[in-house]
């Protein structure tokens, strides 16, 4: 046998072999990119659950007091139905919100006219513990998406 017809013979294998590889690595992807969901590509950005200056119960006060809700995904998600809800059950539901790719709209808790970058809940109490809370976010279906807890000891971000 040549040396050439062995060398071709290898590189034949490696090239076979690799097919093979991204082929079976091919589906894996496709199945990872099925389980993530809008809902995953949906977080709690940020939160100001203590509006700055006196708590007055104004509604700039209350306008203060907000939470962020970022699309982390190039395509849009449809919010309607979704919910953002406080640790004692307080909740405000998204209707016909449409998040745009890489958008992020911001939730106050006062009273205000809806855009695309900010949402009013139309309250005239605060909504958000200054000291502890949490901040839950639902898809349509109940399903936690993404959560934000601070205060006694839990400043971290969970999903």
């Amino acid at each position: 046998m040549s040396a050439f017809s062995a060398t071709s013979r290898i590189a034949a294998t490696v090239l076979t072999a690799g097919a093979l590889v991204s082929v079976v690595a091919l589906p894996a992807g496709a199945q990872d990119n099925d389980r993530h969901h809008s809902r995953d590509r949906v977080v709690i950005s940020d939160v100001q659950a203590n509006s700055p200056g006196r708590d007055n119960g104004s509604n700039r006060s209350l306008n203060a007091e907000w939470v962020e809700i970022t699309n982390q995904s190039r395509r849009s998600v449809n919010l309607d139905d979704w919910t953002l809800r406080a640790a004692d059950g307080t909740r405000y539901r998204f209707d016909d919100v449409r998040l745009a790719g890489r958008a992020t709209v911001r939730v106050h808790t006062g009273v205000g006219r809806d855009t695309r970058t900010d949402l009013y809940q139309d309250r005239r109490h605060y909504v958000w513990g200054n000291y502890s809370d949490t901040a839950t976010l639902r898809d349509d279906r109940g399903r936690t998406v993404d959560t934000e807890s601070w205060g006694r000891g839990h400043h971290h971000h969970r999903r």
